[in-house]
This record gives C-alpha cells, structure tokens and sequence, in this order.
C-alpha cells in the first residue's frame, strides 16, 4: 500500500470507535509522552547550563555541539522516526489483533537487523572519524579538528547504543506505555551532567571534553538499560533472529527503506547546515545548537508527543472510514497549535529573557545571548508548520505510505539549504582557502559585534519547514479530506498568545535586577496563566478543558486531606 494515493474509502460506521473516545485516549497517552519528555528536556537544558558555565561558545563548545551531531547520522536513520514510520505500524497492528506470536517474532528480526547494522556503522566511523570530520567539518582546522576526530571515535559507539534504545521505545510505544523511553533520556544527560560536575575542576578543557565525551557514551547504555526490563516484561514471546520469510518483518524492511532515503536526505540537510555553519566565525556551530535547544522544545514536547500517542491507534484504525481519521488528525492538529501558537510567540517576542534565563552564565555572555534570541525567532518562524508536519506525518504512516513523506522532507531539505546559504552569505562575509565568497551585502549588520550568519541559516529552516507544511496537507487531503485546526482557532490562541506577551513584558518591569533564571521563571509564569486565562475566555476547547482537568486534579488532592 506503501506510495498509493488513492483516497480512503469509508466503511461501516460502526466498524470504528467512536472518534471522541479515541482522541480522548490520544489525549492521555500524549500528555504521558510530553511529561516524559518534558523531564528529558529539562535535564537537557541543565545540561547546556553546564555546557555554557564550561565551554561559553567557544572553540570546545563547537567541537561538542558538532561531535554530538556528527555520529547522529546513524541514530536518525535507524532510529525513533524510521521505526515510527515502519516498525510500530506493523508491530501495533498485530498486537492489536492478537497475532502476539508473529509480533514478538517480528520485534526479534528487527532488533537483530539493528544490531548488526548499527555495529557495523559504529566500527566504520571509529575507523573513518578523520575522513568524516573532513567531509561534515571542513572548517575545522588545527586543534578543533583533532579534538573532533577524537570525540566523534568515542560518540560514534554511544549512537549505535541508542539506535537500540529507539527500538526499545518503538515496542513500548506499540504496548501503550509512554513513560518511560521518552524519560530515558533523563539517564543520558544526567551522565554528561555528572562527567562535568567530576571532573569540570579538575582536567583541563581538553581533558574535560573527552571525559563528557566518554560519559555520553555511558549515558547512551543507561537510556537503553533502563526500558529492556520493561521490554521483557510486555514482549514475552521475543524471538530475537533475522527471520527473511517472515511477512510482516519484509513489510516493516520494504516500509523502512523509503523512510531511511527520507531521514537521509533531512540529515544531509542537518549535515549541510553544520558544514555551512563551521564557516562562520568560531562559536557559530555552539550557538545555533544553543538556539536549537529551545526550538526543538515545542517541538519535542508537542509535535512529538502528540504524533507519537496517535501513532499506534491510528495503525489499529487502519481500515477505518475517512470521517474518522480526518476527525483524529485534525484534532491532533489542534492541540499541538494550541500549545505551539503561544511558544513561537514567546520566542520571538520574549526569546532575550529565557536565553538569559537558560545560558546566561559563566563564558555565556549578553552579546551570545543577542545572537542566540535572534537566531531562535527566526527558527521560530516555521515552528508550527514543523510541528503540525508530524501529525501529518504520522497520518501517512498509518496508512502504510513512507515514500509521500520521504519525498517531500526531499522538498524541504532542498528549500532549506538553498535559502539558508543565500541569507547567510548575505548577512556574513565568508571566504574558503583564503578566496572570498559572493555576498556580503547586510555584513554590517551584528549584534555587539557578533556576525548574523546562524541567523541567515535559521530563516532558510524556517522558509524550509512551510513549503514542508504545504504539500504534506496538499497530499494528505487528497486521501482522507480536508484537515488542519482550523484559521479561526488558529487567530484566537494567536489573539491569546499575544495578550500574554504583553503581561510577560509587564513582569519584566519588577523582575529587572534579579537572577536571569529567576526572571525567566517570573515571565514565563505570568505568560502561561495569562494565556489559559485568554484561551479559556475566547471559548478554545483545549484551554477549558486543561483548565477543567487542573481543577479536577485540585478538587481531588482537597478531598483526600
């Protein structure tokens, strides 16, 4: 079914639950999803708190950040969003119609597929980490280059670990239990946070950044360690072997392949962006993957979590007539906007204050603060079309089809590099061997200083994510109907959005003086009880009913005393 586009036929009304129910049910898994990783998140960002205190955006900071996203190639193509789009269809599909023997023997295949795979690409880029730094690093010169080349020797292990680990979340994911892999990611920046706080005082920068190195790596085994109990305990009838006859394993292969050229053709544009951004001056890399941080929150909390709660029902509900898919989709739609909507707003017009909050420390100064809130707005500029993209996404992938999304992530990447390129040669002078490159035209523009160059690569992101948004709708109505949360309830989260803005300015005013953290604490809180209050008050489903849900929760926690 894999690529067909003709529409979905409706079938029998009540072949299928009742679409309420499930968006319901969709409703608590995702917020089991987003607590998850909410508290992975959180770790995250204490880690890059570290980071800052350790590294500022310097010439280590650089080497970590793009050691981090060097050996990365492997885990995002064998990973969480390959297996989404191929694994977890099947695999859910067949528990829920009780084919458990076939499941776990299709759970086993996979694993052992991983394994071998991801062994063999770990031991290619120990072995090839010169040529690779040469390839995705090409700016990297002296030290910066052999600091890299030693880092991405130890990373390169750590991300085959956690190719396992997204496995390990796909099977746990099938069973409806959320928790716990979107949590276990807490483990693997707990052990680079610990590598830091052992031995930050005690090692030189050089030393410092191979002990973290090294404590990724451990934290890579934690995250996996910590979901095989659970695994076991839920997959009884895992029978872990390479098993080519079997038809639904060939399925899930035949599915992935189109995946994987899609998460291929998405990194190399993550690849481009960090070869374009090693062209920059020292501390570009750092500073983008700062700003990168608090983009891929909403994301990760909302996008992510929501796709990924709707996922395995709608796999169930694959032969369910239109009406209720499109009713699930765009529902989904609407709750990631609801949240989505505020953050873009916050980060564009409040983006200074959580920055400083975050980072603002030790080497971390206010001239990085500048560049890192300019460079976040303007990746804010496609945050909800990245974020709605994912419930998109996840639509197709229930419907068995790898190769629409595949083709049009093809699309973005292309518009994103290109874009990107032009803006930043635009707003930074760049020269290669010593030969200056063409541009250069608003160089004059910086910030304290600092060059706008991130910021040129952020704009091409974000131009990039809503050509993305574009066609998926396009293809997507064109099977099940119209879909979308809707212009108007769009305008008035927007509407709300705004009039927290204007609080989140009004509790600057007294907060001026005190800690960063504290200040951003301050404004995010008057922002958030602003915005529900807002929300609620021009009749937004969402809001009344998390407003509703907290008042319950009180109610009980009263009645209980």
């Amino acid at each position: 079914m894999s690529g067909k586009t003709e529409p979905l036929e409706p079938s029998a009304p009540h072949e299928t639950p009742a679409p309420a129910a499930r968006t319901g049910a969709a409703g608590r898994h995702s917020l089991l999803v987003g607590a998850g990783i909410l508290a992975s998140r959180i770790a995250g960002l204490v880690r890059d708190r570290v980071l800052a205190a350790y590294f500022g955006t310097g010439l280590h900071a650089d080497v970590f950040s793009a050691g981090l996203r060097l050996p990365n190639l492997l885990q995002n193509l064998l990973g969480e969003g390959t297996l989404s789009a191929s694994f977890i269809p099947v695999y859910s599909e067949l528990l829920g119609r009780g084919r458990y023997d076939e499941a776990g023997r299709v759970a086993g295949a996979v694993f052992a597929l991983l394994v071998a795979i991801a062994g063999l690409v770990s031991l290619l880029g120990i072995a090839f980490a010169p040529l690779l730094v040469t390839i995705f690093t090409p700016g990297f010169e002296g030290e910066r280059r052999e600091l890299m080349i030693a880092v991405t020797r130890i990373l390169f292990p750590m991300t085959g670990v956690l190719v396992l680990s997204a496995w390990a979340l796909g099977v746990l994911n099938s069973h409806r239990r959320f928790f716990v892999p979107y949590f276990a990611p807490v483990l693997w920046n707990a052990a680079i946070i610990g590598s830091f706080v052992l031995f930050g005082t005690r090692l030189n920068l050089d030393g410092l950044l191979i002990a973290v190195a090294c404590g990724a790596l451990l934290g890579g085994l934690l995250q996996l360690g910590v979901q095989l109990p659970w695994v076991l305990r839920l997959e009884r009838r895992l029978r872990i072997g390479i098993r080519r006859n079997e038809p639904s394993f060939r399925e899930v292969v035949k599915n992935a392949v189109p995946a994987v050229l899609g998460r291929g053709v998405v990194q190399l544009g993550g690849y481009a962006d960090m070869l374009l951004a090693s062209l920059l001056a020292v501390g570009a890399v750092a500073r983008l993957r700062f700003a990168q941080t608090l983009y891929l929150l909403p994301i990760s909390l909302f996008g992510m979590s929501v796709a990924a709660a709707a996922l395995p029902d709608l796999a169930r509900q694959r032969e369910a007539h239109a009406d209720a898919m499109r009713a699930n989709v765009s529902a989904a739609a609407r709750r990631v906007a609801f949240y989505v909507v505020p953050s873009f707003t916050a980060f564009v017009l409040l983006g200074d204050t959580f920055v400083a909050g975050l980072f603002e420390t030790g080497e971390f100064g206010e001239a990085d603060v500048a560049i890192v809130w300019m460079t976040l707005a303007a990746y804010s500029i496609g945050l909800l079309a990245s974020t709605t993209s994912r419930v998109y996404q996840s639509a197709f992938f229930a419907l068995r089809d790898t190769r629409t999304p595949a083709r049009i992530a093809g699309v973005r990447v292309a518009v994103s590099v290109l874009a990107g390129l032009l803006a930043m040669l635009q707003l930074e002078r760049i020269s290669i061997g010593g030969v200056p490159l063409p541009g250069g035209a608003l160089a004059d523009w910086t910030v304290q200083g600092l060059p706008l160059g991130p910021v040129g690569l952020a704009l091409g992101s974000a131009l990039g994510a809503w050509v993305e948004w574009g066609v998926l709708v396009r293809r997507l109505r064109r099977r099940i109907g119209h879909v979308g949360a809707g212009g108007g309830a769009i305008a008035r989260m927007l509407a709300a959005a705004l009039a927290a803005a204007a609080a989140g300015h009004a509790a600057r005013i007294p907060l001026d003086g005190v800690h960063p953290f504290v200040a951003a604490l301050g404004v995010a809180l008057a922002f958030g009880i602003v915005y529900f209050g807002v929300a609620r008050w021009l009749g937004i489903a969402e809001a009344r009913e998390a407003v509703g849900a907290l008042r319950r929760r009180l109610r009980a926690r009263q009645s209980t005393r």
